[in-house]
């Protein structure tokens, strides 16, 4: 039987993140061959992972990163089962790296083919069920482009955003990063009003008037006062529409247009938990 030493289980850990004693019976069982003990590892995660398959990973670490030119953004939540897993520094940094490569990738499905160090990300967070405990998956991938993209993660990774404005000028890194705050906190359902299908207005417009209906307002009456409950809908649930939450006196578009009169958001992505 291969000797073990303490220099390869420190190694092994290194390699894959895995637990100590995880690292060192992978390599009593592998005989000392590393290949080995990290297959071990994965058929240890593949088969934990088939026993959690169905359940909830409503936690998780959102992240949030922009490249380098500052014109393309993505916004990822990588799921676990417990708020515990969700905030440890191995986790969210796993996370962090997921979505580093995800600036490379446009698709979910290239993200999850994608190479980390040496295996899949979809084999990694196999391998992560393993050593973990937990279900992780990869909930949420998001990608915006635009002229310029700011980003903001809230405290916790909780809540990640991204905002994209038409033109990249001098103090779109705070105006942007202000914008997706405010798409963070107030949980805008859309960017503007030619954003929401027709359905959802439809949607919107009969339940107003099933509450006017039970407050037996008259029915020659009904209508306007939807027109106003709707305006209002859009008022608060539109980002470019929605009261500016560090000046109430300004919304949201007029604050991008402190940058300059044609500059525009052109679009946000929000990934959270939950």
């Amino acid at each position: 039987m291969a000797k073990i030493t303490a220099s390869d289980v420190k190694k092994l850990r290194e390699l894959t993140g895995a637990g100590m004693m995880d690292c060192k019976n992978s390599l009593t069982e592998a005989e000392g061959d590393f290949d080995k003990a990290i297959d071990v590892l994965r058929k240890k995660g593949q088969k934990i992972a088939g026993k959690r398959a169905d359940r909830d990973s409503s936690e998780g670490a959102s992240i949030a990163l922009v490249n380098e030119a500052k014109t393309k953004g993505i916004s990822i939540l990588l799921g676990c089962e417990t708020d515990f897993v969700a905030k440890n520094d191995s986790f969210v940094e796993m996370a962090t790296k997921v979505a580093t490569i995800a600036l490379e990738v446009s698709t979910k499905e290239e993200l999850l083919a994608a190479d980390f160090e040496g295996m899949t990300i979809a084999e990694k967070m196999i391998e992560q069920t393993g050593v973990i405990g937990e279900k992780i998956e990869l909930k949420s991938f998001e990608v915006l482009e635009a002229a310029f993209v700011g980003s903001y993660i809230h405290n916790g990774n909780g809540i990640s955003t991204l905002v994209g404005l038409s033109a990249a000028v001098e103090g779109a890194d705070v105006v942007s990063r202000d914008i997706a705050m405010q798409a963070a906190a107030m949980n805008p359902v859309a960017l503007d009003e030619t954003s929401i299908s027709t359905e959802a207005i439809a949607k919107e417009e009969e339940i107003a008037k099933d509450l006017l209906r039970q407050e037996g307002k008259p029915e020659a009456m009904i209508e306007k006062i939807v027109i106003g409950k709707v305006k209002k809908f859009f008022k608060e649930n539109t980002l470019v529409n929605q009261a500016f939450i560090k000046d109430n006196k300004m919304t949201v578009a007029k604050y991008a247009q402190t940058l300059g009169k044609d500059i525009t958001i052109v679009g946000f992505k929000r990934v959270a938990i939950g």
